[in-house]
This record gives structure tokens, C-alpha cells and sequence, in this order.
């Protein structure tokens, strides 16, 4: 991952079944990402979760932007 901020994305296949994670932590990006697509604010989720620091959650927005910087494709399935 290219900046410093994105290092705080981690991921290993033995924690979380791979999915990426925050720091190590067996709390994902996702979870976050819910939270804030919820309406949750960066305090909050700071107040709920005390060993994040603002910068985790600016990782993880970053991390989605870089996601949908990939190509995808769709394909026909047959019914």
C-alpha cells in the first residue's frame, strides 16, 4: 500500500479469515465503514472502540476509495 496512513490496514488470514482489519485488531474495515455509512461519527466510534485513534478511521475510508479504484467486471451467470 503506497502511504503511511493505509499501513494501518492489516491483512493476515488467521485473523479474520483475511479480511482486512485495523491495526491487527480483530475489528475490520467493514464494521467501521458500517458504522460511518450508518450515521455513527468518528467520536463515537473512537468512544466505542478506545484503542482506535482518528487516523484508523481515515485509514479505513482511504482503504475504500483504493477498493473502487479497481476494475471489475460482470458476468452472465446461466439460470
Amino acid at each position: 500500500m503506497p502511504n503511511q496512513q493505509l499501513s494501518r490496514i492489516t491483512i493476515k488470514d488467521e485473523i479474520c479469515n483475511g479480511k482486512p482489519t485495523i491495526r491487527g485488531y480483530r475489528l475490520t474495515v467493514q464494521t467501521i465503514l458500517e458504522f460511518i455509512l450508518a450515521g455513527t461519527s468518528t467520536e463515537e466510534i473512537l468512544k466505542q472502540y478506545p484503542f482506535l485513534e482518528h487516523e484508523d478511521i481515515d485509514a479505513c475510508k482511504e482503504f475504500a476509495l483504493l477498493m473502487l479504484d479497481n476494475k471489475y467486471t460482470l458476468k452472465g451467470i446461466a439460470a
